[in-house]
């Protein structure tokens, strides 16, 4: 069985205010040759269809476009729901959707009912799993705790106690929205951070002969049977070095023991997707990116420039714009000392999670005297609140209405404080 396995498409996002549509359009015109010239037999696609929870019309247009293209070729497609999309929208005509070919999986009830493939070794289940909010979805899942460990493990309880009443022999593939420890992160995926803990271990998903992750956007192989595809397109500067791919997987035979646990046999390559135009981060003085012939290179490319300058440079952005027209983000960083108080907020709070963001401010406030283990509890209910009530606000899924690309410190600064306050 040859598998095509894809996510993140994210319909619907700009680049820094750059319209992604047209590029959109054209990764699925890419992916619909893939299916074709390679003889692909099945397509996965690991949630974020979308962009956010109530899409704009053109991106619904393309996704109406994308599956009838895959209906036509007659190539099944399991597509899960993910934390940007909005479960109970993207899943609304499932059951006729189904009868084209197209699986959809976005309720968490259903995740133990696969979609089953078949091929001259015999049958595959295919169980999807869409993204699993904890708090919303514990008490359906019967899950002994509100975390993204506890209630992924209760979805896999069910999806492997369904899989060992079926025949001898079935392989196994699990489609899955989350951040499985070991995967790398970027600026662009929101915070799905529960309890202070965002990572599940990849044994959560032993035993099943491939799984295919959505949630983080570059490419990556957790272990030769959990994957990562990533985004199709670098939906922020983080992702500059990505190389945009989708996996190709070849699923052989199970092992000629049943009960060797080493599973089916499993070949793996990258699909490299079209560029629409090279991202790139220059950095140093003004007056050096605007004559240093080493940049020639990068002149049409999206471009972040950060200034090193010791005073802000006059018109800095449309001096820029001279020699890199396509130049988006433009940041101030002057050459100062790591603890010099004039250092940029953005920069202090690079990296840092929401829990940290609201601890460092009690610290702030109080002196250097940070939370204890009972405010610190207190500020992780507020935040695990905040996120859960966005979630049930927008169908199961945080609405992404501001399409903040660029959310890195400020996004998470605005929910520290929105947590801050639930906690007062």
């Amino acid at each position: 069985m040859r598998i095509l396995h894809t996510s993140d498409w994210h319909l619907g996002r700009s680049f820094h205010r750059v319209s992604m549509l047209d590029a959109q359009r054209r990764f699925i015109d890419h992916l619909v040759e893939t299916v074709r010239e390679r003889h692909v037999d099945a397509v996965l696609v690991a949630g974020d269809v979308y962009d956010r929870a109530v899409p704009p019309l053109a991106a619904v247009e393309l996704y109406d476009e994308a599956l009838h293209r895959l209906a036509g070729l007659g190539v099944p497609t399991v597509m899960i729901s993910g934390n940007h999309d909005s479960a109970r929208r993207l899943g609304v005509g499932a059951g006729l959707i189904e009868r084209a070919g197209i699986h959809l999986r976005t309720d968490p009830a259903g995740c133990a009912d696969p979609v089953v493939l078949t091929d001259e070794h015999g049958d595959i289940a295919c169980y999807g799993l869409p993204y699993l909010e904890p708090a919303l979805v514990r008490d359906a899942l019967a899950a002994p705790k509100a975390n993204h460990t506890a209630v992924l493990g209760a979805a896999m309880d069910r999806v492997r106690a369904d899989l060992a009443a079926r025949p001898p022999g079935t392989r196994s593939i699990v489609l899955a929205h989350a951040f499985v420890t070991g995967g790398t992160a970027s600026d662009s995926e929101r915070d799905i951070t529960v309890g202070g803990v965002a990572a599940v271990p990849a044994e959560t998903f032993a035993g099943i002969d491939y799984v295919a992750l959505g949630h983080l956007h570059g490419c990556q192989r957790i272990t030769e049977r959990v994957r990562y595809s990533g985004s199709p397109l670098a939906y922020s500067f983080s992702e500059t070095d990505h190389r945009k791919s989708t996996w190709l997987v070849d699923l052989g035979p199970g092992p000629a023991d049943p009960g060797s646990g080493s599973g089916a046999e499993l070949s793996a390559q990258r699909i490299d997707c079209p560029v629409p135009r090279p991202l790139a981060r220059i950095r140093g003085p003004l007056d050096t990116l605007l004559d240093d012939p080493a940049l020639d290179r990068h002149e049409d490319a999206y471009v972040e420039a950060t200034l090193t300058d010791a005073h802000r440079p006059h018109e800095p952005m449309a001096r820029l714009a001279k020699r890199f027209p396509h130049v988006l983000s433009l940041v101030f960083e002057p050459d100062r000392a790591h603890e010099d108080p004039l250092a940029s907020y953005a920069r202090r709070l690079r990296g840092r999670s929401d829990q940290q963001i609201a601890e460092d401010f009690v610290a702030h406030v109080r002196a250097g005297r940070g939370p204890d283990p009972v405010e610190r509890a207190v500020l992780t209910d507020a935040l695990d609140a905040v996120r859960t009530a966005e979630a049930a606000e927008n169908g199961e899924t945080a609405d992404n209405a501001d399409n903040a690309e660029n959310a890195g410190a400020a996004g998470n600064a605005t929910t520290a404080e929105r947590a801050a306050e639930a906690a007062r």
